[in-house]
Formats: structure tokens, sequence, C-alpha cells
């Protein structure tokens, strides 16, 4: 008995050094941000240098672009310090770790939640604060369940963050992280104009306000004093979670990634005001820009002060897989509606995603769904990652089979983070549906 209480304490033990290690990574990302967007600012100064003399004078405006660009990281850069400032660990930064196979030889098999950047353990409970990587290809991871971490919207009046809670900022916690991380940066910037600027609002338009219309269909009488309760996996930065919420619906979003949980947590705890941050999104690439102006124009965020955006009481963000957190036994049939958008080709196994939303829905539940079947694990060459990639029409039959049945079914034509005055333009042909989840007698058993 001693021994298996042992191993559990061991295990436990190496999962917080494991979520420890990989948040250290993920903050010092985005610490390396200014290096790194500096740093590309230098390889495009080294290329000008290069030029003729002749060409050079026709190019003349450069040296003072590269100026802008810099001025523009600066900014960035601003905003991404003052997230961190306010974000509160969900663990001791400052411990000491040790993760060396003569300690943890269990670790080289776990190594690659850290390559990823996952937080796989158990989350305790944590009231009132985001806190929980893996990046989603498409851009670039309140409940008493213990494998989640939740946080709510609180008036940023009410937010408080104390100078000790800062050390784990101190530069001897930070790592040296590829540049591969610092693109999940880049990304997180350009997802932030998709979910909270005025330039986003055509996109969510697109991809948002089709699942908001039939939410709003197929919930016509919704009661204040018991609302209807919808979960959001993949809940990103938050804002469709929370347009929902301000529909009338007990809301709360999932996500996995620690890089979109900090910037969410910022955004929906600690802006006051609209309008508040400015940040220039385009300026990582110089690639199909109509014009100089057009790469380091401004945005500003967030179009809206969310704590002001009448949400219904128990709005929420949980931190943690959704297959983990959600198999619990005590999410069965707890929800009204389930809305995944651009998600359920995140999964490793979509099978198991399917099954999860059919097992925690209601008898006469619906499933709201926006996306396509980029298949995240789809690329991972080399590391035997389980990626189990189906069909459309193979996704339909096995959502048929797990109890639901088809009410609605049409393609929807959107972009994703995409800069709507690129030359360039990636759109997806998104399957959007709603499905209803069958009374438990009338559903087939799963052999």
């Amino acid at each position: 008995m001693e021994d298996a209480e042992e191993e559990q304490r061991r295990r436990l033990k190496l999962e917080e050094a494991l979520e420890i290690q990989s948040l250290r990574r993920i903050i010092s990302a985005y610490l390396n941000y200014p290096d790194a967007a500096d740093e590309d600012v230098r390889r495009y100064e080294r290329s000008f240098r290069k030029l003729p003399p002749a060409h050079k004078a026709l190019l003349s405006h450069y040296p003072l672009k590269f100026q802008r660009l810099r001025r523009c990281i600066s900014l960035n850069s601003h905003f991404i310090f003052s997230m961190l400032q306010a974000f509160e660990p969900p663990l001791d930064m400052s411990q000491d770790i040790d993760l060396s196979e003569d300690q943890h030889p269990e670790y080289a098999q776990n190594d690659h939640l850290f390559r990823e950047g996952i937080d796989s353990c158990s989350c305790e409970s944590a009231p009132l604060r985001i806190t929980c990587s893996v990046s989603n290809r498409h851009g670039c991871v309140e409940s008493n369940n213990d494998s989640c971490r939740s946080s709510v919207l609180v008036h940023p009046n009410e937010a408080t963050v104390t100078s000790s809670q800062q050390q784990w900022l101190d530069p001897s916690f930070q790592l040296n992280v590829p540049l591969v991380d610092v693109d999940k940066v880049r990304c997180i910037i350009r997802n932030i104009v998709r979910d909270w600027a005025v330039e986003g609002q055509k996109e969510r338009d697109q991809c948002y306000k089709p699942i908001l219309e039939e939410l709003n269909l197929l919930f016509p009488n919704r009661s204040e004093e018991s609302p209807p309760a919808c979960l959001v996996p993949g809940a990103g930065l938050g804002r469709l979670a929370l347009d929902i919420s301000s529909l009338g619906f007990i809301c709360q979003g999932n996500e996995f990634s620690y890089y979109m949980m900090i910037c969410s947590s910022f955004i929906l705890n600690h802006c006051q005001t609209v309008g508040e941050w400015t940040i220039y999104p385009w300026i990582h690439s110089n690639c199909n820009s109509l014009s100089d102006s057009d790469q380091l124009r401004p945005v500003t965020i967030p179009d809206i002060h969310p704590a002001s955006a009448g949400i219904t009481e128990g709005f929420s963000m949980c931190g943690g897989d959704f297959v983990e957190v959600y198999s619990d036994p005590g999410q069965k049939g707890s929800w009204d509606a389930v809305v995944t958008c651009f998600f359920i080709d995140t999964a490793h196994n979509i099978v198991e995603y399917i099954e999860v939303i059919s097992n925690i829905l209601k008898d006469g539940g619906v499933w709201i769904n926006l996306g396509p079947l980029l298949y995240h694990f789809a690329d991972t060459y080399g590391q035997d990652e389980m990626s189990i990639e189906l069909s459309l029409e193979d996704v339909k039959r096995i959502a048929l089979h797990y109890g639901f049945e088809f009410e609605k079914e049409r393609t929807v034509e959107t972009t994703y983070t995409t800069n709507p005055k690129s030359m360039m333009q990636n759109r997806y042909f998104a399957a959007f549906w709603t499905m209803r989840k069958k009374a438990t007698a009338a559903q087939q058993q799963v052999p």
C-alpha cells in the first residue's frame, strides 16, 4: 500500500514538474518575442545593405521602414509584457525541478508532452483565473472536474497582482526556446485580431454568426432563472464563448493551450476600456503586402469591453485536455448544447471526440459544428503520434453511430486569422451542421 502511495506521489510530482517546464517554455517564448522579431529586422537590413547603390537609391525609404518596424515590435512587446505581468501562474514557478532521467526515468516516455508544451496533468480547480500546449494548425491548447483549471470573468478593478507573483519572470527561470515557439506567439497576435478587433468582425461574421443565430433559433425561450448550458471546446481567446454567454446561456469555454489561455485571461479579466491596446499583427511577413502602410497598420483591441458585454452568470473558461476533462463521469448528460468551431480536427482520435460530445450532451441536446478537417497531427512525421484522419463522410457516419441525427447541414466559406488586406487569402469551405442527440433508448449500443 505504501509503495502504491509513493508511486502516486512520484507520478504527481513528475506531472507537476512537466507542467511547470511546459509553462516556463511558453512564457519564455513570449519573453523572447522582441529579440526574435528584432532579429528579423536585422536580417532585412543585412539584405538591404547587399544591394547595389543604384538599387538602394530606389528604396531610400527602407531605413525609415525598419525604424517603424522596430517601433511596432516595441508596442507589441509592451502588450505582451503587460499580459505576462497580469498572469497568475497556477503553480509555483520558482521551485527547482529535476527532470533528469536519473531522477525520473519515466520522463523519457513523456518527453513528447514537453516538446509540444502540453499540459497533461490533472489540474486542481482554481477559481477566478484562466490558467492552461499545443498550437492550432489553423492559426499557427467553472467546473467541478479535477482535470480542469477554471476561471470566471471578473471586473478588471477586482483583479490584483502582487510583486511576489512576478518572481517567475526573473531571467534565471527563462529557457532558450526554438524559433517555432516564438512563431506561436505571432500566431496568438493574429488570433487576437480574429476575436477582439473590429478588423476581425468579417471573419467572426463568417464563423461565429451562423453559430449564434442557430443557438438563438434552437433555444428561443431561454429562462433567466435556468438558462441552457453550452460548452465550447477549443475556445481559443474566448470571444465565441463570451458572445454565447451574452445571448443568455450558461457558457463554458474549454481550452488546452497555455498560449491562448494566458492571453484570453488578460483580455477577459484585465482590459478596462474599448481600444485600450494597440498591436501590429501583420508586421511579421513581407509577402503579399499591397503597401508598407498596410503591413504596418495598427489594430486596436478590444473592440468591446468584456466585463460590460452582458454575460450570463456562470460564464467560465476551463483549461485542460477536452477528452480528459469531459470524460469525467460527472459530466455525463450535463450540457444542452456543445459548439465546436475549428476544433474537431485537433484530435488525435476524432472518434473519441465525437463519443465524448455525445456522452456529455443531454438527451435532445444539440451539437453545432463549423470547421474544416485540417487534422492537427497529420504532419507529425517521425514522432509516432496517433492521428486518425477521417473524411467528412466518415465523420458523419460515426456521429450517427453515437446517437446523433442531422437537422441541418451546409458549407460555409470562411478564412482563419487572415490578413484582410493581403494579396493571398486562404479560404476554407467549412462544414456547418446541427445535430441532435437522440434519446438514450433510441440509440444504438456501442459494440
